[in-house]
């Protein structure tokens, strides 16, 4: 063979591969094109979105501030063997109720680390 027809293999092959690319090309252009169009379709028959009026408001108060406060435990009465038991009507929806001292504990310092905190622990 001589250089010539190397020469129209290769330009055939090219062709090939050219037309290969671009029929890839169509097909995953028309993929999309349809998957965009059956979301149109899914998005028609999804409910509304809610208008502007039917979004949450602030009270008429006004916005909810964060309340601390310190808390206890609620202790239940204690019960003898004999005597007769709790019911669920009797217990408080809590186990907990507010405190009588709503002074914060703080940390003094040198008085205690935690584990493995690095703290020297109790001095």
């Amino acid at each position: 063979m001589n250089t010539a027809s190397y020469e129209l293999l290769a330009a055939s092959q090219q062709v090939l591969s050219l037309l290969a690319a671009f029929v890839g090309g169509l097909v995953i252009a028309g993929a999309l094109i349809w998957a965009v169009r059956v979301g149109m379709k899914v998005m028609d028959q999804e409910e509304p979105r809610p208008a502007p009026e039917d979004q949450p408001k602030l009270p008429e108060t006004g916005a909810v501030h964060e309340m601390r406060e310190m808390r206890e435990p609620d202790e239940i009465a204690k019960v003898s063997r004999d005597g007769e038991r709790l019911m669920p009507y009797q217990l408080r929806h809590a186990a907990t109720r507010t405190g009588k001292d709503q002074q914060r504990r703080r940390w003094l310092p040198g008085s205690s680390g935690g584990f493995g905190s690095g703290g020297p622990g109790h001095v």
